[in-house]
């Protein structure tokens, strides 16, 4: 049998089962989406975005993705009795990024709030047209207790800050809501970090940055006097909403290092497939680090996407090695769960 003549079969079966599935009704089959081929967001959007929101952010030319930081610096908070930095994982964010087929744009933010915040802020948001996808803890020990709201919405970017504006303006989120502070390192923003400053001590001269680097096999960023992580999740292409999901849309595992080296504290999130949480969870539990919440983030992601919390205290290298052992725990245990047998 030639070739030409399976390839043909092979076609005919294939137009076939079209045709089966379009009169049973059932949804029509689509090609992936190809990575990284999102249109980029204009100079005028961008103008909107930063004008509506009151606040300049950052545009990722490569993730064609702008961010802008939402940072909780009215706030002090303590873990474990301790004073900790709000860029250590107490900043908020929101994305906006066009649909892979550019007709639309998704905006993703996480928001970082009092618990009294918490249900104002839910009425403001659907008062404005955006929706809810998660509500959370991302911390132990903290004080105040903090919890997180992850909001989503479709549009175009100008009507997306808008509604998005509108949403938080009456909130201690609003930029405009915000007390000022010290110039920040706009690179530094990722996961809930927010905006690093200038001021000294810095984590330069907190940490041994090229010991945790080695370790880590990745580049970190000075963010004021935290030291931090973030990795995308580069093996898989993940959707929600017509919209490729990358490190600056939410779509990262992060660890945030504050305090000195021989006395620090890590907090950060792993990206994880479903397959991967159990792996994931044991091995932080082997290096000494506390899991401190497991759930989702987005609503209607391809493949669904788990974001763990963790948690830890110690010498920094150590916290690294475990931060690193539980990356090395990603891509590797498939994309369907197997369960174990009792």
């Amino acid at each position: 049998m030639s070739k030409k003549t399976v390839n043909r079969r092979q076609a005919l079966k294939a137009t076939a089962l079209m045709g089966a599935a379009s009169f049973l009704g059932l949804p029509e089959l689509k090609a992936a989406p190809e990575k990284g081929k999102t249109p980029p967001l204009t100079p005028a959007e961008i103008k909107a975005i930063e004008t509506t929101m009151g606040k300049k952010g950052t545009y990722k030319e490569a993730e064609v993705t702008h961010t802008t930081p939402l940072p909780r610096n009215d706030l002090k908070v303590k873990v474990k009795g301790e004073p900790v930095p709000i860029a250590f994982g107490f900043g908020g964010w929101v994305s906006i990024k066009r649909t892979v087929d550019g007709k639309t744009a998704m905006l993703m933010s996480d928001t970082v709030l009092l618990q009294e915040e918490v249900n104002p802020l839910i009425s403001a948001a659907q008062a404005n047209g955006l929706e809810i996808g998660a509500i959370h803890n991302h911390f132990f020990y903290e004080e105040p207790r903090i919890f997180y709201m992850h909001l989503h919405g479709m549009g175009t970017p100008e009507e997306l800050a808008q509604k998005f504006a509108a949403t938080i303006r009456q909130s201690k989120i609003s930029p405009a809501n915000q007390p000022s502070s010290p110039a920040p390192n706009p690179a530094a923003q990722s996961g809930n970090t927010s905006p690093g400053t200038a001021a000294a001590p810095t984590a330069s001269q907190n940490f041994n940055i090229p010991a945790l680097d080695a370790l880590v096999k990745y580049k970190g960023t000075v963010n004021g006097p935290t030291y931090k992580y973030t990795v995308g999740r580069d093996d898989l292409t993940v959707m929600a909403m017509g919209t490729e999901m990358t490190a600056s849309i939410g779509l990262n595992s992060w660890a945030s290092f504050a305090g000195k080296d021989e006395k620090a504290h890590i907090a950060g999130d792993i990206a994880m497939l479903e397959p991967e949480v159990n792996p994931v969870i044991a091995t932080l539990r082997r290096n000494g680090l506390e899991v401190v919440a497991l759930h989702h983030h987005m609503l209607g992601d391809d493949p669904r996407m788990v974001f763990l919390h963790y948690y830890g205290q110690g010498s920094a290298t150590t916290l690294a090695r475990g931060f690193r052992a539980a990356l090395d725990e990603l891509g590797k245990h498939g994309k369907e769960i197997r369960h174990k047998s009792h």
